[in-house]
């Protein structure tokens, strides 16, 4: 766990960190990286192809239509889900998810506060709590621990967040949520194909939110899907992404909800990108597997930390500095490394979400808050600490993990990563 790699970092002889101490590029002396990488187009002929088929049909609506049942068929190989809908992008598929589990106002859900503003977006509009809770210091995923100091008798659901595409403590949040009760949502935005413990990402938990948005491993430019294999939940998917009516059934309207449907022409193309997902994850989980050997040994660095039974797909790779081992801030490493041809740039998000203004000045709704105003929760983000949260985002600095760099390239990042952590080191 981190001990063991605080303890390897302090370390020195791999092969990035063992080489005699060399100019930055920054300062005129050679680039580390040599070579450069060039991604591919991101589609092509499978895509048109989808798209021809689709304009060939005689409707673009997505109820029992060709595409979208391609894309979902395809979709329950990649996540064993009995029910499953998709839905207009990542953040409609956790307000799905979340309507569906009946959080209801001033209800608690737990989670990350290093995370996109989409994973707590539909908690909010359902009326309900975010609660957010600390994070492990080299997986950057929630701690356990501090998830279950954080749970009160209003607490009804935990949303584990699978940050840069590095599975969360699944078994210990799922005996959590069994312990007291509550639902347990993946939130696999950043997560297509990763593996905890060998078991599809999406599968363990009682519902699994997935991305489409264009910067994740696969796209339609924008889009998601939601899934279940609860009984409970999985048949409220549907309804809850199409205004509350259940195609099924038919009838009247039993309950309340906004349009989150996705169109033929997305679910196609989504389909033809998920015959590509193997290929890219395993990949990137390789080179990220690689990247991690190389700088272990470097004084001063954190790599990022996955269980070694887990399969992390590197949305992107974050590394940590430990402050006292260097004699410069992080703005000045990240730029040697960029001076060294690397990729990189400095944490992910500017502050923990409840950092934001929106939560300090408690303005969700034209700048009120109905559950707070009205008592249902005494929630005060300003009071809120999560400490690991913070430093993580002082001293993680991002590197861009892609399926079409090579072997050689990391090779070559990890030398320059080695380079500038030995031209900064505190005497």
């Amino acid at each position: 766990m981190l001990g063991g790699t605080l303890a390897r970092a302090a370390e020195s002889g791999s092969s990035a960190g063992s080489s005699n101490k060399l100019a930055l590029a920054l300062e005129g002396g050679p680039k580390s990286v040599t070579q450069r990488f060039k991604a591919g187009p991101r589609w092509g002929e499978p895509e048109r192809d989808q798209l021809n088929r689709t304009l060939e049909q005689d409707t673009l609506f997505y109820w029992k239509a060709p595409r979208t049942n391609l894309l979902l068929e395809k979709f329950r190989k990649i996540c064993p889900v009995q029910h499953a809908m998709t839905c207009s992008s990542g953040t409609a598929a956790l307000h799905i998810a979340v309507a569906a589990a009946g959080i209801a106002p001033g209800d608690e859900v737990i989670t990350s506060p290093i995370t996109d503003i989409g994973t707590v977006i539909g908690v909010i509009y359902q009326q309900a709590v975010p609660v957010f809770a600390d994070l492990v210091p080299g997986t950057y995923n929630l701690d356990p621990t501090d998830v279950a100091k954080r749970i009160t008798p209003k607490t009804k659901a935990i949303i584990a967040v699978h940050l840069c595409g590095n599975p969360c403590d699944l078994t210990a949040l799922k005996t959590l949520c069994d312990r007291h009760g509550l639902i347990l949502i993946e939130d696999c935005a950043q997560a297509w194909g990763a593996r905890y413990r060998g078991q599809p990402i999406g599968s363990i938990g009682h519902i699994a939110c997935f991305s489409l948005q264009n910067s994740k491993h696969i796209t339609c430019g924008d889009g998601g899907v939601v899934g279940s294999n609860d009984a409970r939940f999985g048949p409220l998917l549907q309804r809850f992404g199409d205004k509350g009516f259940d195609r099924i059934k038919g009838g009247l309207f039993e309950s309340f909800a906004t349009n989150y449907r996705m169109t033929e022409p997305q679910a196609g193309i989504a389909a033809a990108q998920l015959d590509r997902l193997e290929n890219i994850v395993s990949r990137r989980a390789r080179l990220g597997g690689l990247l991690t050997e190389q700088i272990t040994s470097v004084p001063g660095l954190i790599p990022h930390e996955v269980h070694p039974e887990d399969r992390c797909v590197y949305w992107f790779y974050m590394l940590r500095l430990r402050p006292a081992a260097f004699g410069c801030d992080r703005a000045q490493f990240v730029k040697a490394l960029a001076a060294e041809g690397i990729e990189a740039g400095a944490g992910y998000i500017p502050v923990p979400l409840h950092r934001n203004p929106v939560f300090l000045k408690h303005g969700f709704f034209a700048g009120r808050w109905p559950v707070r105003e009205s008592g249902l929760t005494s929630m005060d983000y300003n009071q809120v600490q999560c400490s690991e949260a913070e430093a993580i985002l002082q001293t993680g600095v991002r590197v861009t993990i892609h399926e079409a760099m090579s072997e050689q390239y990391i090779r070559e990042v990890a030398a320059g990563i080695a380079k500038v952590a030995r031209h900064f080191a505190a005497a």
